[in-house]
């Protein structure tokens, strides 16, 4: 996992939708891990929380699609050590996971149970509606996954 960029955006940049929220829908994941819907927040919710915010922090990360899980893992703990990073500037920084949740390699929300890490778990980008579209040309050809740090 390599960081391709870091960049700054406006809160009032982001697009959310319920589109990515319906593609969610067509997801194996879909309502078996808590940072996918039905266990987050929705749309029209998402809305409000982003325009809370007056900027973010987009990322951009290179992974290698023969290790996904793991580059995907790390993904997270670099967003979450990010996070914790800029607590102090930012009080209410949050940072969102590219995807569904993966930091157990065996997730006991899928058995019913409870999560081992609530704490640390974070909603996906997709599954609020935020449509990472509206700030980055995707290419589906190239091995990265983006993510969004939300600052003040």
């Amino acid at each position: 996992m390599d960081i391709i960029f870091e960049k700054i955006v406006r809160s009032g940049e982001i697009v959310v939708s319920p589109r990515p929220v319906w593609k969610c829908r067509s997801c194996q994941m879909y309502g078996k891990r808590i940072s996918c819907p039905p266990y987050v927040a929705n749309w029209r919710e998402t809305l409000d929380w982003v325009r809370s915010y007056k900027r973010a922090l987009l990322l951009k990360f290179k992974v290698d699609m023969s290790r996904f899980e793991e580059e995907k893992r790390l993904v997270f703990e670099y967003l979450l050590d990010r996070e914790n990073m800029l607590f102090r500037k930012y009080p209410f920084v949050f940072a969102l996971f590219p995807g569904s949740c993966n930091l157990c390699s065996d997730c006991p929300v899928e058995k019913g149970g409870d999560c081992l890490k609530p704490e640390k778990v974070r909603p996906s980008v997709d599954a609020l509606g935020i449509e990472i579209t509206s700030l980055v040309d995707l290419n589906f050809e190239e091995e990265a996954l983006y993510s969004l740090i939300f600052l003040d």
